[in-house]
């Protein structure tokens, strides 16, 4: 019988900036900055809504110490901010045009380390997984997106394109 097991493809999970994660979404500045507002959250439905989340190590598998990204999400009618609140987490987020036509769009997906006080906004569209803890069973996260995410919630799995990310989270 054939392997029908995925093929990993590794990714290492970069530490976050403000540079790396530009091509993603924005970092929030503080309000002493006069660059401050340049950005703005998108809301097309007008249905901004703060409240908590959290994901757990369960929620994922795991392979030889790597974190198992099987599929990305993303939210095509608004940004969505988090700031992780309470455990070192990694992320993985493509930009909103990846197609995920080939294997090879799988280079367009990049992780990020995320440690407690990291904030971030995620472009409308841009496809995404987790944050997952890295440490702990699991990472609470202060949470802005549109209230009627259910109904913006795309997915592509990965598997159709006969691969998985291992996301690999280096030694500090």
């Amino acid at each position: 019988m054939p392997d029908v097991s995925p093929k990993l493809v590794h990714l290492t999970a970069q530490t976050f900036d403000r540079e790396a994660w530009s091509k993603f979404g924005w970092v929030p500045l503080p309000d002493t900055d006069e660059r401050d507002g340049d950005q703005q959250l998108d809301f097309v439905w007008g249905d901004v809504h703060v409240n908590f989340i959290h994901h757990t190590d369960d929620e994922i598998d795991t392979i030889n110490g790597a974190l198992v990204c099987d599929r990305l999400f993303r939210h095509v009618t608004h940004t969505q901010a988090l700031l992780v609140l309470d455990q070192p987490c990694v992320i993985a987020v493509a930009p909103a045009d990846a197609s995920f036509d080939t294997l090879d769009d799988l280079a367009q997906v990049a992780a990020f380390k995320l440690a407690p006080g990291d904030a971030l906004v995620l472009d409308r569209g841009t496809w995404h997984w987790g944050p997952f803890p890295t440490s702990s069973s699991v990472v609470n996260i202060y949470n802005v997106q549109g209230r009627r995410y259910a109904e913006d919630n795309e997915s592509i799995d990965l598997s159709q394109l006969g691969a998985a990310l291992a996301v690999l989270l280096p030694a500090t």
